[in-house]
């Protein structure tokens, strides 16, 4: 009897293997990619740079002038404020 109290079992096994599969190509491409990113480290480039860009690349247009206006507007802030007294140490 493959259905116990009306469970498939074969369908639940072939979703458990797909998103095992599914796992196993996801830790294949994350080695993939870590190995693109020595590469370019090997090369001389910035991997955290890279990344920054990815993400950027990922926004659409509206949110990256959203995020570099807020940035700006934040940094100003910090700049026009008055320095923060630094404690003296003891």
């Amino acid at each position: 009897m493959s259905d116990i109290v009306g469970v498939p079992g074969n369908r639940i096994r072939s979703f458990v293997e797909r998103i095992e599969q599914i796992e196993n190509e996801i830790k294949e491409l994350n080695e993939a990619k870590k190995e693109v990113f020595s590469e370019a480290k090997g090369e001389g480039f910035d991997v955290k740079i890279l990344k920054e860009i990815i993400k950027l690349r990922k926004q659409d247009q509206d949110e990256r002038d959203e995020y570099d206006s807020l940035l700006d507007v934040y940094m100003r802030a910090m700049d026009e404020a008055d320095p923060a007294p630094v404690a003296e140490a003891a």
